[in-house]
């Protein structure tokens, strides 16, 4: 599977550490930054970096990390046919896929432990979208909205 990942200089310390984990349990990873030099990195501008690389189809999924990973989840969800979830648990992880068809993973690395976060990734990863119909028309709902909303 081919994972985008990114985070801003305050999720940068993770992001580092989850591309070597990653690796070794052989996932192709796209990093598309930020190298953690500079706090003016602003975490909108990665997940908008993330977001149009993942709806281009370069990857499968995508891994953001912030601080709390409010910010990224927020403008990441700013684009149509992207679904960012806030996953600081292997329940949420594996379930935000499952069954809301999520395709980010947004994580607060003053939130929760490497260990956790490792944890989280690997659910969220391993995870498949459900076809059962009450999955399917939820997310058909959710569809609809941005298609409204979203112009």
């Amino acid at each position: 599977m081919k994972v985008i990942i990114a985070s801003d200089h305050a999720g940068y310390a993770y992001k580092t550490i989850l591309m070597e984990y990653l690796a070794q349990q052989n996932y192709h990873l796209i990093d598309i930054g930020s190298d953690g030099q500079n706090p003016l990195d602003d975490y909108p501008d990665y997940a908008e970096k993330a977001a149009e690389v993942l709806l281009g189809k370069v990857g499968e999924r995508a891994i953001l990390i912030c601080g709390s990973a409010i910010g990224v989840s927020i403008a990441a969800n700013k684009f149509k046919g992207i679904r960012a979830g806030v996953c600081h648990d292997t329940y949420s992880a594996h379930q935000s896929v499952e069954h809301d068809h999520a395709n980010i993973l947004c994580m607060g690395q003053r939130i929760i432990g490497i260990e956790l976060a490792k944890e989280i990734v690997l659910a969220f990863l391993k995870a498949k979208p459900s076809e059962e119909p009450r999955h399917l028309r939820r997310v058909n709902k959710i569809s609809i909205l941005e298609e409204k909303n979203m112009k």
